[in-house]
């Protein structure tokens, strides 16, 4: 299990697209903080395109890798290994790589111009988002065989939580506007971890007074300690839930 791992990591760091993607966010992340003085108004800048590029390339790239180690992976089972081992092992060795191109293209520098709680919260958040989207990566590669309908329902997630599910949330605030829904929001909140992470991140930054009352709900909850925690499990639960499904359904998948 460990050569597996070990072996995805050292393939997956040396791909070009990778790499690119770590200096890419290396790039923007030194761009935002050097060009504007205020940290806030910086981090701000940064949680938009990662919250936008991190979850594409995350789903996207994974997708596309377990695709293409489809060969490798039949070559595993032919092996006397279990079935969980050679999954568990991929998605170990994917979790990892993308988190490490995080950490180094824009983890690194967060750390040093915002070493405050927003600062490692921002990391954690990055680094969280990206695990969240590998996890899916697989179950939406392991829904079909063909490579084609896969990228598309990875691209099709995407979109959803990046950029439909923002719509569907207000179109219900503008429809139940004379109700007060905003305790709603919380639980409608949790289902998107985009959402989640975009919430913590402006809390962090003392946005939510911008946000009115509203913001001071989401205030009163995440910004408790049993609110973080309770965040921190639902990111775990978004993280396990899908792998867990894509799991078993290559348990039984006659490849």
């Amino acid at each position: 299990m460990n050569r597996i791992i070990k072996y995805v990591i050292l393939d997956i760091l040396k791909n070009k697209t990778l790499i690119a993607y770590t200096l890419l966010l290396s790039l923007l992340t030194w761009a935002v903080f050097s060009l504007e003085d205020n940290t806030s108004k910086g981090m701000l800048t940064l949680l938009n395109m990662i919250l936008l590029s991190v979850p594409l390339v995350s789903i996207m790239f994974s997708t596309i890798y377990i695709y293409n180690s489809s060969e490798f992976i039949e070559l595993l089972l032919s092996q006397p290994i279990k079935r969980n081992k050679i999954y568990i092992s991929l998605f170990i060795g994917l979790s990892l790589s993308m988190v490490i191109a995080f950490l180094l293209g824009a983890g690194i520098p967060i750390l040093i111009f915002v070493p405050e709680k927003a600062g490692i919260m921002m990391v954690f958040a990055g680094c969280a988002i990206s695990l969240v989207f590998v996890s899916i990566s697989f179950l939406s590669s392991i829904s079909t065989r063909d490579k084609s309908k896969g990228i598309g329902i990875a691209l099709l997630v995407w979109l959803y939580f990046s950029l439909l599910f923002d719509g569907l949330i207000l179109f219900l605030v503008f429809q139940f506007s004379d109700y007060p829904i905003e305790k709603a929001m919380i639980v409608i909140s949790a289902f998107s971890p985009v959402d989640l992470v975009r919430i913590l991140i402006l809390l962090q930054l003392d946005v939510s007074v911008m946000m009115g009352y509203t913001g001071a709900i989401f205030k009163d909850f995440f910004g408790t300690t049993m609110g973080l925690s309770i965040t921190f499990l639902l990111m775990c639960i978004w993280i396990l839930v899908p792998f867990w499904v894509a799991i078993r359904q290559f348990n039984k998948k006659d490849l």
